[in-house]
């Protein structure tokens, strides 16, 4: 739908006029419950677990927060970064893309942490959330810098997002 007509859909009705989205330059964000209903379908918790020559245990953990949209909402995106207060934006133009993303720890445990506890999410994603919550723990005692720690991040993570069965 965001990439218009397929050639086949084209072929078949040759007198279709595309409408032009009209950018919204107003959307301040007003009510708290929209952005936990706005996050609910288009935020991600990621936990990566990658090699890493520069850490002891071979491994390094990054967790991330992650927003997207479509690159023509890049106005929504300043105002959810504003109303977090923390956060980059990032442009991915091969997908039209803008993604706002929460690397750094400490605000991931001050500010992502305490806003989804405070408003919880209510679907499938709040338990994301609390998988992400286990993970930032176990990250912040240390505990990914041992094996035992380690392999209990890769078993939560391998149930997350995409890979968490129903």
């Amino acid at each position: 739908m965001n990439k218009g007509l397929s050639d086949a859909l084209q072929t078949n009705f040759p007198n279709l006029n595309p409408v032009l989205r009209p950018i919204i330059d107003n959307c301040e964000i007003q009510d708290i419950n929209w952005i936990i209903g706005f996050c609910e379908g288009e935020s991600c918790f990621f936990v990566d677990v990658f090699k890493s020559k520069t850490h002891k245990i071979g491994y390094q953990v990054k967790l991330k927060f992650q927003i997207s949209q479509h690159s023509r909402d890049i106005q929504l995106m300043n105002n959810i970064k504003k109303y977090l207060g923390s956060g980059s934006l990032i442009i991915n133009n091969n997908k039209s893309a803008i993604d706002l993303v929460i690397y750094k720890f400490s605000d991931i445990k001050s500010i992502i942490l305490p806003f989804f506890n405070k408003h919880p999410l209510i679907g499938n994603k709040k338990f994301d959330f609390l998988d992400f919550c286990k993970v930032v723990s176990l990250v912040n005692n240390k505990e990914h810098l041992n094996l035992k720690g380690l392999e209990s991040i890769k078993q939560i993570k391998s149930g997350m997002n995409t890979l968490r069965s129903l």
